[in-house]
C-alpha cells in the first residue's frame, strides 16, 4: 500500500502527464494540421499541385518521423533550453513532444484527407469552387470522422512519448515509474504507473472514437 507521500507524488505525476499530453497535442495540431493540408493540396493530384514543394516538405517530415523520440529529445536539448529556459520538467518535454508529434499528425491529416472521394472534389471544382473553398467546405467536413479518429491516435501516441520523457527528467508518470519503480526497485509503483497509463489511453481512445461516430454523417 502506498504511503501518503507516495500518493502525492503519483497525483502530481498524473497531472503532469495530462498537462503534457493535452498541451502537446494542441500545439502539435496547430503545426501538424497545416502541414498535412499543404501535403494534400500540393500533391500532384491535389487542387494546387506543387511537386517540388510537396516533395521537399515530405522529405522533411519523413526525416523527423524517422528519428526515435528519445534520441530526438536529447538532440534538441539546446533548442529546448532556448525556447523554455530548461531541459528538464514537463515544459521541456513539451517542446520535444511537439517536434516529434507534428510530423506524425501531418501524415495522419494527409491520410484522412486522401480518403475523401475524388468525385466530391471534382463536383466542387466543376461548380467553380476555389482551392480554399474546396479545402474548407469539402475536404475538412468530409474527412471530419477520420480526422477525429486520427486525433485519438495522436493523443495516445503523445502520451506514450511523454512517459518515455521520464528517462531524462521529463516528469509525469513515466518519471515516477523510472525513478521509483526501476532505480529503487519498487515494482509495485511501476505496475501502478503502467495501469494508470493504460487506463488513460483507453479513456482517451474511447472518447475519440465516440466523438468520431457521432459526427460521421454516413452512419
Amino acid at each position: 500500500m502506498f504511503k501518503a507521500g507516495m500518493l502525492a507524488v503519483v497525483g502530481t505525476a498524473f497531472l503532469e502527464s495530462i498537462y503534457m499530453t493535452l498541451i502537446s497535442t494542441l500545439l502539435t495540431y496547430i503545426i501538424g494540421l497545416p502541414l498535412g493540408l499543404f501535403l494534400i493540396m500540393t500533391d500532384k493530384e491535389g487542387v494546387r499541385p506543387m511537386p517540388v514543394f510537396h516533395q521537399a516538405l515530405g522529405i522533411l517530415i519523413n526525416i523527423l518521423r524517422s528519428i526515435p523520440f528519445l534520441i530526438l529529445l536529447v538532440t534538441i536539448m539546446p533548442f529546448t533550453k532556448m525556447v523554455v529556459g530548461t531541459v528538464i520538467g514537463p515544459k521541456a518535454a513539451i517542446v520535444a513532444l511537439v517536434v516529434s508529434g507534428a510530423p506524425f499528425v501531418a501524415r495522419l491529416v494527409e491520410s484522412s484527407l486522401k480518403e475523401v472521394e475524388k468525385g466530391v472534389i471534382e463536383a466542387a471544382q466543376s461548380m467553380g469552387a476555389s482551392p480554399l473553398q474546396i479545402l474548407v467546405k469539402v475536404l475538412l467536413p468530409e474527412a471530419k470522422p477520420s480526422l477525429l479518429i486520427g486525433s485519438a491516435i495522436a493523443v495516445t501516441t503523445i502520451l506514450g512519448y511523454s512517459a518515455m520523457a521520464g528517462f531524462v527528467g521529463g516528469g509525469g508518470l513515466g518519471a515516477v515509474a523510472i525513478n521509483y519503480g526501476y532505480y529503487r526497485g519498487q515494482r509495485d509503483v511501476m505496475y501502478v504507473m503502467v495501469v494508470l497509463l493504460v487506463v488513460i489511453v483507453q479513456v482517451l481512445q474511447e472518447m475519440g472514437m465516440q466523438i468520431a461516430k457521432k459526427t460521421d454523417q454516413r452512419l
